[in-house]
């Protein structure tokens, strides 16, 4: 006879069957350790994204950029501004790690602004070996636009023949001429000014100084200071040939004039203009340019007389101008290494003092 359950016992039965049911039903709860380290995972991947389509982070490294950029500053880049740059290579994002051999098309995103004069541009360094979006990234002021023809005369930038006023933040070299060789220059009226450093010439009434425009009017009123003018390099062998490029005699501070390539530009080769061009079409437009002794031109072995070029050219400069190593240096910077616009200094650490600079926390960059 089989057994007959009370109705007690059925209610004591069902709820089990229920608990037992929802016990099975029911997701497996997550240690914290998974839960971590699904977490990570979620940053590492929207930071990937954010960083490789919108905005990255940079570290100035050197004194190029100063006064208007320190050592020590972390810069939002925007990538939006004139663009984002598709990957070139297949790799891990921000690392050196990449397939050798292997580069994807370099396109570009359509930006919301064009590149202009004294934008401050993160870019990878032209004269780098290795993919482009591999190569080393340094930040310059934009001083030179396509089609321009830009010169330095007595350290003064030109632009097609009309002077470019240096900026706030921009500093030089300059000689301090005392009236009295024996008098010493206030340190502490210099560090005001900004002036951390100050040489003595040969000259004893001479002293050479970085400051910037409003920091040498400043010193030219004091007691003391006969006048102070742009301390200029002069010629040497060793110098100009280290200039772009290096058969000109060119010195930093007496440049050019130079052509700045345009994409849909064509120039006509000659004696004189030809090593301006040489390098943009030998590296970064993919042809192969020849100057024979006889005075013609080779591409890719055919005899030409002009070329068209595909890219934008920029002629890039750093705020301190005795203290940057730029394009009058290793030449133009191709819209293809460009990577994006400066815009905001979101931290600031002053090694010196070991202490962060808070006035500079996020502090847009003009």
């Amino acid at each position: 006879m089989s057994k007959t359950l009370t109705s007690s016992e059925e209610r004591k039965q069902r709820r089990a069957e229920r608990a037992k049911s929802q016990a099975t039903d029911a997701p497996h709860k997550k240690g914290k350790l998974r839960e971590w380290f699904d977490a990570l995972i979620f940053a590492v991947v929207v930071m990937t994204i954010v960083r490789s389509l919108f905005f990255d982070l940079f570290r100035i490294p050197t004194p190029s950029m100063e006064k208007s950029l320190l050592v020590g500053d972390y810069l939002f880049v925007s990538k939006l501004h004139y663009g984002t740059r598709t990957p070139i290579t297949l790799g891990i994002p921000f690392t050196g790690i990449y397939l050798p051999g292997v580069e994807l098309p370099n396109t570009r995103f359509p930006g919301f602004g064009e590149v202009e004069r004294l934008d401050a541009v993160v870019f990878n360094w032209p004269a780098d070996e290795g993919p482009i979006d591999r190569r080393e990234h340094y930040i310059k002021r934009v001083m030179g636009l396509p089609g321009e023809s830009l010169e330095v005369r007595d350290k003064q930038v030109m632009i097609d023949g009309a002077v470019v006023p240096m900026e706030p933040g921009m500093q030089q070299t300059w000689d301090v001429i005392k009236t009295e060789p024996r008098v010493q220059l206030s340190g502490t009226a210099l560090a005001e000014l900004g002036v951390s450093q100050v040489i003595q010439t040969s000259e004893p009434s001479i002293v050479r100084l970085s400051a910037t425009e409003a920091a040498a009017e400043e010193i030219r009123g004091w007691p003391w200071v006969e006048t102070i003018r742009p301390a200029i390099a002069a010629p040497s062998p060793g110098l100009t040939a280290l200039m772009y490029p290096g058969s000109k005699g060119y010195t930093p501070d007496n440049f050019g004039p130079v052509p700045i390539p345009a994409e849909g530009q064509t120039v006509t080769f000659t004696a004189e203009n030809w090593e301006f061009y040489a390098t943009p079409i030998n590296r970064y437009e993919g042809r192969a340019f020849e100057a024979r002794p006889d005075g013609t031109f080779l591409i890719d072995g055919q005899a030409v007389s002009t070329y068209t070029f595909t890219l934008d050219y920029f002629f890039m400069m750093g705020d301190n101008r005795d203290n940057s190593e730029d394009s009058r240096f290793w030449g133009f910077v191709p819209m293809s290494h460009v990577v994006g616009k400066a815009v905001m200094v979101y931290f600031s650490w002053d090694a010196a003092s070991r202490l962060p600079r808070f006035g500079r926390l996020f502090s847009l960059i003009k």
